[in-house]
Order: structure tokens, then C-alpha cells, then sequence
């Protein structure tokens, strides 16, 4: 390829050394009892893909409440802050920059995650998914409808694992807002049946976002909070799409121009959504006139497509899940045109050094 708008250099609130991000993803490597990250495994991981313009790890939970999945680890915890530490000292050692992407997954929990209690959503609908326990997947039961003192809390909680990224050492945080977790939860009208100031209008059912924004920027600069977005999803994580759920998420694109945000982070559709009306298949494309700070994309690009999207002013950044899996030199391949090598998805979340810091580095 003659020219790599992927490789060249990004600099508006976040200054990045080239336009590729690591995706977030979740690997289930933090399998010890306080769900710390660890130096030997977290640590090496991101150290090796350090060369991405920007990181942004898995999936860390605000606090307990808000853990879904096995061997995840969170950032709530004196500890797990010290754990992060060791992580984000390896990346910027190689000259790297990373975010923590704060979760919390609402009803895609289960009661084996808290002691027999039901987990929390906008409103007790079950989503009729799987829930990744420590016994398996099991089948998701019907959540308790948060309480306002619940919604508090919450908030309260991202807010403290802001503060707490802070001293860990990150870069920036990024509002875990998509894939059907806890804020798609509110934000989609089949998820949430509330009749209070969290439910209805679309500017209810947005108000949890905001108000964790709002408070996450009280501990942290604007230009260090990122935001992720999946509009069109539509049947994975028990979210269905309604006439609502694209207007709901303009009118949230839209608001955050009057922030300063690092970047908005969004997804193209999961699934096929071509016969739904009121989905919008081209995610890029359709949001990219309305915000008018630093768009990230991802879902399913390659070395060609992240240089198109990024070539016809549809996005500024572009995020890369899988190939970061098995391709921890992914820039170093993309400037010399090599041959990705294929991830092996049966170690995507096995534990254990195996699939996931024993990819080597391609040999120029």
C-alpha cells in the first residue's frame, strides 16, 4: 500500500503515535481470588502490543455488583489498582498509551456471581441469554429493577474506578456503553420499561450515561474519557432493537459534542440487520456527521478497510479486536504488508499464558 492513513499520527485532545487501536476484549486471565491483574500475564500481554497507537484493555469491573463473567479483573480494589500499576508501567516503559474500558454488564450477570442475589438492570426483564459463571454457562434469570439508591451507587462506583485508573497509572478511561451491558440496558426501550426519570423519554433512558459522565470527569480530565457505542446491535446479549433505539443513540452522539471527550468509540452492526427498518447498517458512516470530535471504529476491519474508513473521513481511529489476538506486532505487520497469523479461538478465554502471550512476532 502506497500511503497508511492506519500509521500516521493522531493528534486532537489524545496525541497518538499512530491511528491502530487494541480493542477491547475480554481474555479471563485474572483467575485468583481478588481478580487482580497480574505483571506475569496482564502485564506482558499489553507490553507486547504497546506499539498500538492506543490500548484499551478488557472489559474491568466498577465494583462487585457489576461482575458477569469468570476471571475478569476489575479496578474497585486497593489491590487490583496495584495490579494495574505493574500493567500500565510495562506499556508506557515501551512507549505505549492505554485505557481502561470500566464495565459493568447489568443483567448479563448471574446470582453465582453475588452470594444468590439477582443481579441489576433498568428494569426486570430477563434478557434470556447466557451468563458465563464459574460453573459454565448458565441460563440469565429475570434482574431486580435498580432503585434510584442503586443508580446512585452505580455512579458513584464508576467514579471510583476512575479515580482509581488515575492512580494506577492509565492514560484515560472508556465508559463501557455498548454490547448490551448495563447502559444499553437502560438506553433500549425492550430493556427498559421504567416510568421514572430512567425510562420513557430518550432523554431519560439516558441519564445514567450522562450521569456517570459527568461524574467520571470530576476525577478526570474530559480529554482522557472515551465512550463505547453499538447502536445496531440487535440479538446478541439479549438486546433487541426498537423504532427508539437509533434516535435514542443520536440524540447521545449528538450531546457529547458538548463535551471534550478523547474519543467515541463506535460499533458496526454484530449482526445482519439489513431487514430491520429502523437499523442503520453503515454505523460510520450515518454518525460521523453528527459528532464532531474523534470518532473510533471497529467490528470486522483489515489492514485495507481501516485505511478506507480513516481515507474517506468516516472515522479517525480504528479499533482491531481479534487480529490483536494472535498479531501482537499488528502495526509493525500493517508498515510492512505482512500476513496476519490466525487466532485460535478455543484459548480466547482458557486461562494460562497459552493463546494469549505466546503469539510471536511475525519474522520480516
Amino acid at each position: 500500500m502506497s500511503k497508511q492513513h492506519l500509521l500516521t499520527p493522531y493528534n486532537k485532545n489524545i496525541n497518538l503515535n499512530n491511528r491502530v487501536v487494541m480493542a477491547p476484549m475480554t481474555r479471563g486471565r485474572a483467575d485468583n481470588e481478588g481478580n487482580v491483574a497480574t505483571d506475569e500475564l496482564h502485564g506482558l500481554y499489553y507490553e507486547q502490543r504497546a506499539s498500538a497507537g492506543l490500548i484499551i484493555t478488557e472489559g474491568s469491573q466498577v465494583s462487585r455488583d457489576a461482575v458477569g463473567y469468570i476471571n475478569t479483573a476489575g479496578i474497585y480494589t486497593d489491590e487490583q489498582v496495584e495490579g494495574w500499576k505493574k500493567v500500565t508501567k510495562r506499556v508506557h516503559d515501551k512507549g505505549g498509551k492505554i485505557f481502561i474500558q470500566l464495565w459493568h454488564v447489568g443483567r448479563m450477570s448471574h446470582p453465582d456471581f453475588h452470594h444468590g442475589a439477582l443481579p441489576l438492570s433498568a428494569s426486570a426483564i430477563n434478557p434470556n441469554d447466557k451468563s458465563f459463571t464459574p460453573e459454565g454457562f448458565k441460563d440469565t434469570v429475570t434482574p431486580k429493577e435498580m432503585t434510584i439508591e442503586d443508580i446512585k451507587t452505580t455512579v458513584q462506583d464508576f467514579k471510583n474506578s476512575a479515580a482509581n485508573a488515575v492512580k494506577a497509572g492509565f492514560d484515560g478511561v472508556e465508559i463501557h456503553s455498548s454490547n448490551g451491558y448495563l447502559f444499553q440496558q437502560f438506553f433500549n426501550g425492550t430493556s427498559n420499561h421504567r416510568t421514572d426519570e430512567y425510562g420513557g423519554s430518550i432523554e431519560n433512558k439516558a441519564r445514567i450515561f450522562f450521569e456517570v459522565l459527568d461524574a467520571i470527569k470530576e476525577v478526570i480530565p474530559q480529554e482522557k474519557i472515551g465512550a463505547r457505542f453499538n447502536p445496531s446491535l440487535n440479538g446478541p446479549f439479549g438486546t433487541t432493537m426498537d423504532e427508539e433505539t437509533i434516535p435514542t443513540f443520536e440524540y447521545i452522539i449528538k450531546k457529547l459534542n458538548d463535551y471534550n471527550l478523547a474519543y467515541v468509540h463506535l460499533s458496526e452492526p454484530f449482526t445482519d440487520v439489513s431487514e430491520i427498518p429502523y437499523a442503520v447498517t453503515q454505523i460510520a458512516k450515518h454518525f460521523r456527521p453528527l459528532y464532531n470530535g474523534t470518532l473510533m471504529i471497529n467490528s470486522e476491519f483489515d489492514q485495507e478497510k481501516g485505511n478506507k474508513v480513516i481515507e474517506e473521513g468516516y472515522a479517525d481511529l480504528v479499533a482491531y479486536g481479534k487480529p490483536y489476538v494472535s498479531n501482537p506486532d499488528l502495526v509493525e505487520r500493517f508498515e510492512n504488508n505482512l500476513d496476519l497469523a490466525e487466532w485460535d479461538q478455543s484459548t480466547f478465554y482458557a486461562g494460562g499464558a497459552e493463546g494469549y502471550t505466546d503469539y510471536p512476532e511475525a519474522s520480516k
